[in-house]
């Protein structure tokens, strides 16, 4: 191994195989790499390692960093960075709907440069890309907004070149280099993968890379540490400390092994930057945008083909099919979704999310497998005091006690646990601790020991006989604290600590642990002989008060907020590097049916088909790595889920970028905000499930338009086709076309302003391409039998029978085919009875009176000779009125049987 070699490549997986596995199995490969250098470098000695990196106990020189900076690169990982303002404008307008609509505009230009269709279509096309580019530049620089702008330095010592005194400097963490020798104190975040060489009392937070809540301890490590931690996890090893973690309590100096790429975690964020992988949306929407395209490249040659053989005129019917294809083409389709998963954004917006992907906001919606981690999530990330017991298990205020002393007279950095028994006593306004007590000494916390001890004097009490004694109170691991006891407190009384009763204090202990608690024991003695010094070998014959049990504990609103998810149909599966009992205790304690919890260590042997189905039946998983983590994810959505999952580490990356909507917080690691599609800044499940409403609503909205236009567009077809096939003249002029779909879909841009029904929320949407052709030619033909209806009326009523009465039949339908179009909203966007059991919003409801004031408005405007129409008759109206109530009763009926015979509307 060594360090000071240029960045090594990685072998890949072979180009044949899916992506989305390339980069799993480019993951594992690069995480398993620079895990086998760090084991290596934490199994050689100290004096090898320095070697091995070329420097010394005093440091690097400055020349010597500036060269190893140019050499090694800055100390910096892989990051996404958002497309350029361009390119994001690009992309807005890579559809293929806008696709169809260009090249009808381009031919209808060819066809007559001064046709107003081309400005129409132009608008269609200018607004939708538009809006989707400016939400989503937005949304992008929000999201970076949440990136503090500071510079983090950290303290390496520098030597003056000659010289062998080193001091220390504060360097920021991008110009470290391997061969620094970095200082470390509580608070710090260890800029780089290091190899200690000196530590005391080290505790590490590596949450972000593991998932354990509570710090890791380090070893003591002296000046001529022989190693010997060979094979070990990195993560594990007690004498390495790796980038992305933090310095709880102690200090350490430790020497760079590893920076920027070559980190273990910059090997995961390396291997997360690229195309991301096709979600639920992008596939959705395509199946969904090529099924119309082909319906349409379907119909429009038979309706040019019936109109070129029935009227002889081939340009006329060439016209003519070009505008039936853009009646066909949903246009406004890639603008409602824009403007529907804009707004959603903005909803989400005021409910303190930020959504970078505006796709991700369907996919919520779409999502019926939640997997999140635990700390912080269904735990509050903090630790506290949960129990204090004797030795029978049954609380005792004189455990607290003893343990308050213990943590409130230490003089040392007090750990979390410290704090938790401080703030415990503070609470607890019944428990009373004895204030005669004053520190005379003390043995610090060490891990050989695994323990700490304070020595307090106790005052006698007023006008009485007893002098001033010296107490040891010592708190620690359990079995170390046993192997020193010889005597326990049973209900006031000491007694011996027999074989017996040391076996049963034992199981209380471990009773604790199968609860996922972290179990400390609590001993004491009185001093015979007072002094001013006491040392480890006074920490003996002491007597067992009891035990101190803490958690982290389960957030208050977890079990309403993971209730509130399953009402909505999202299960919850808690994916966590923490251990299994921990993890087993949380999920219960907020309400989840846990089962069997499967560990890391079991995936590992199971093919692709054997996970899906542990996948399936599982509810938690713990102790899983990143690799393993993504491909939870992946089992999932090959068993037909849409997948969100909640992380905020390093760790979650991966599987971030692999689910169909990745959530992460705003004091998430930059790579998991970076994977992420949606960002909340307060790690909240409630608000998860206001967005999983906002994503159906969203989705329900864009349905509505779907089906509307399908259906409707697909009745006007088939009635352009019996018309075209029996009547002498055109029933309807191209630019009449033209502008009846213009004001339908003008009508249709409030549809994302829309209420959807409460039960439609109930349960998670999805795509169905195969649902909305049955839904387009059930519902369809009934617009027809109405059209054919006022076909039948024009021609044998009004007389309107010739190419001499031609206007006024093409006005007179297209007035009937405006307003059905428009009133059909309203049987189409609810299961329900429309506007009796449910009725629009009040900006559908205006569109609509707007779309068909325009109708009616039309045939007596200035603008009706230069668009073909002439005004209609008063005898017209009565005769509309009633085809048009005769479409809605109708229209019910069908939607009545249509729910029967296929259980779904919308």
């Amino acid at each position: 191994m060594t360090m000071l070699t240029p960045r090594t490549p990685v072998k890949l997986a072979p180009p044949g195989r899916p992506r989305r596995e390339r980069r799993a199995a480019e993951l594992e490969s690069r995480t398993r790499l620079v895990g086998e250098r760090l084991a290596e470098a934490g199994a050689r000695s100290a004096v090898q390692v320095l070697q091995q990196v070329d420097t010394s106990r005093a440091g690097l020189t400055r020349a010597e960093a500036a060269l190893r900076l140019e050499r090694h690169g800055a100390n910096t990982v892989a990051r996404e960075r958002a497309p350029r303002w361009f390119v994001q404008l690009a992309k807005a307008f890579c559809n293929p709907f806008i696709g169809v609509l260009l090249f009808l505009a381009g031919v209808m230009y060819w066809q007559d440069p001064a046709d107003p269709g081309v400005v129409i279509l132009s608008v269609m096309v200018g607004v939708s890309g538009l809006l989707r580019f400016w939400q989503e530049f937005r949304s992008g620089r929000a999201a970076d907004a949440l990136a503090q702008l500071v510079t983090t330095t950290c303290a390496v010592r520098r030597r003056d070149a000659g010289g062998s005194a080193a001091t220390v400097c504060e360097v920021p963490m991008d110009q470290v280099v391997p061969g620094d020798l970095v200082q470390l104190a509580a608070g710090d975040l260890v800029p780089a993968d290091l190899r200690l060489l000196t530590s005391k009392d080290l505790m590490v937070s590596q949450a972000a890379l593991s998932g354990e809540s509570l710090p890791a301890a380090k070893a003591d490590t002296r000046a001529g540490d022989p190693g010997g931690q060979e094979g070990r996890d990195p993560v594990d090893a007690d004498n390495l400390v790796l980038m992305g973690t933090s310095v709880t309590s102690g200090t350490a100096v430790g020497v760079v092994v590893a920076t920027g790429a070559d980190t273990y975690f910059g090997s995961m964020a390396g291997s997360l930057v690229g195309d991301r992988p096709q979600t639920n949306f992008d596939t959705g929407v395509r199946k969904v945008s090529f099924l119309l395209i082909r319906f349409m490249l379907v119909m429009v040659p038979v309706v040019f083909m019936v109109n070129g053989l029935t009227k002889g005129d081939w340009d006329e019917a060439f016209l003519f099919g070009v505008a039936v294809a853009v009646g066909l083409t949903p246009e406004m389709l890639p603008m409602v979704v824009s403007a529907n998963l804009a707004r959603g954004a903005v909803a989400m917006s005021r409910h303190k999310v930020v959504v970078k992907r505006l796709d991700a906001i369907q996919n919520l919606g779409a999502m019926d497998v939640l997997c999140t981690d635990k700390t912080g999530t269904l735990t509050e990330d903090r630790i506290v005091l949960d129990r204090y017991l004797d030795v029978h298990g049954d609380e005792d205020d004189e455990v607290l006690q003893y343990g308050y002393l213990n943590a409130h007279f230490q003089t040392g950095l007090r750990n979390l646990m410290d704090r938790a028994v401080i703030d415990r006593v503070g609470e607890a306004e019944e428990v009373v601790v004895d204030a005669r007590f004053s520190l005379v000494d003390e043995i610090p916390f060490d891990f050989a020991r695994r323990r700490m001890s304070v020595v307090l004097s106790r005052d006698p009490l007023p006008g009485g006989v007893d002098r001033a004694e010296h107490v040891m109170i010592t708190k620690g691991a359990v079995e170390e604290v046993l192997a020193l006891c010889t005597r326990a407190r049973d209900r006031g009384a000491e007694v011996e600590l027999t074989e017996r009763l040391r076996r049963h204090v034992g199981r209380i202990a471990q009773d604790g642990n199968r609860q996922g608690l972290r179990v400390l024991a609590v001993a004491t003695r009185s001093i015979a002989s007072p002094r001013d010094t006491y040392t480890v070998a006074d920490e003996d014959g002491l007597t067992l008060v009891g035990f101190l049990a803490f958690l982290d504990p389960p957030k208050a609103d977890a079990a309403r907020a993971l209730q509130g998810l399953a009402d909505k149909g999202v299960a919850v599966k808690v994916v966590t590097g923490d251990n299994d009992l921990v993890a087993a205790r949380v999920c219960a304690d907020v309400g989840i049916d846990v089962g069997h919890v499967a560990l890391g260590a079991e995936l590992d042997g199971l093919d692709d088909a054997a996970l899906r189905a542990l996948a399936a039946r599982t509810t938690v998983f713990a102790k899983v790595n990143p690799v393993q983590k993504a491909r939870i994810v992946r089992a999932l959505q090959a068993d037909g889920h849409t997948v969100g999952f909640l992380g905020d580490g390093i760790n979650d990356a991966a599987a971030l970028r692999d689910a169909d909507v990745g959530i992460s917080v705003d004091t998430a690691v930059d790579i998991a905000k970076e994977s992420a599609d949606v960002i909340l800044l307060e790690k909240d499940l409630t608000v998860l499930e206001r967005g999983v409403v906002q994503g159906r609503t969203t989705f329900g909205n864009t349905i509505k338009y779907i089906k509307m236009t399908a259906s409707s567009n697909f009745g006007n077809v088939f009635s352009v086709l019996v018309a075209s096939a029996f009547i002498p003249f055109q029933p309807m002029l191209a630019i009449m076309l033209l502008v009846q779909n213009l004001v339908y879909d003008i009508a249709q841009l409030a549809t994302p302003w829309d209420r959807m029904d409460e039960e439609y929320l109930r349960t998670p949407r999805n795509w169905d391409a195969r649902g909305i052709l049955r839904f387009m030619v059930t519902i369809g033909p009934v617009s027809s039998v109405f059209d054919i209806a006022m076909f039948l009326i024009m021609w044998n009523v009004f007389g309107a029978d010739s190419e001499a009465g031609q206007a006024l039949f093409q006005s007179g339908w297209f007035v009937e085919g405006l307003l059905s179009q428009t009133l059909v909203v309203h049987m189409i966007r609810t299961r329900k009875i429309p506007f009796i059991q449910s009725r629009a919003s009040w900006p559908v409801m205006a569109m609509t009176v707007v779309a068909v004031l325009a109708g009616l408005y039309l045939p007596f405007s200035p603008l009706a000779p230069s668009l073909g129409f002439v005004a209609l008759p008063a005898g017209y109206f009565p005769w509309l009125a009633g085809v048009l109530l005769a479409y809605c009763a109708l229209t019910q009926a069908v939607k009545t049987w249509y729910i029967r015979r296929f259980g779904t509307w919308l």
